[in-house]
């Protein structure tokens, strides 16, 4: 496997934890159980969004780990998960759909500026 097939591999990773901790936060904060079912349930249109972001990305031939990758990626994430969550009956209130852009823009594009400026320094030093 190639380092850019690794780096992919570990940004998809990433980006696919950082949902699930999303959903796992959110359902712990509304007092929602726990439970795999449940976990799953309000998982499944945040991930379809992300595996439709990084399809786009792949066939575009874009690096992930750039933050305009990551953009792409990230609006896929909440805007394909908010409409298939009207889709199958579950709510989208106008808060919810600030804090997923907040929290999985963060975590999504926060890491990769992160990862741009250490590439930066690295190799300016």
């Amino acid at each position: 496997m190639s380092s850019t097939s690794r780096s992919a591999c570990a940004w998809f990773v990433f980006d696919a934890a950082v949902v699930v901790a999303f959903v796992v936060i959110g359902r712990h904060t509304h007092h929602h159980r726990e439970t795999l079912g449940g976990v799953v349930s309000t998982t499944w249109p945040f991930g379809a969004g992300l595996l439709v972001g990084w399809a786009t990305v792949l066939w575009a031939q874009r690096r992930p780990s750039k933050l305009g990758s990551g953009i792409v990626i990230w609006v896929s994430t909440v805007a394909l998960g908010m409409v298939l969550r009207v889709t199958s009956g579950q709510g989208t209130a106008a808060a919810f759909v600030g804090v997923a852009l907040g929290f999985l823009g963060l975590f999504m594009l926060g890491a990769r500026a992160l990862a741009a400026t250490r590439r930066a320094k690295g190799s300016s030093g």
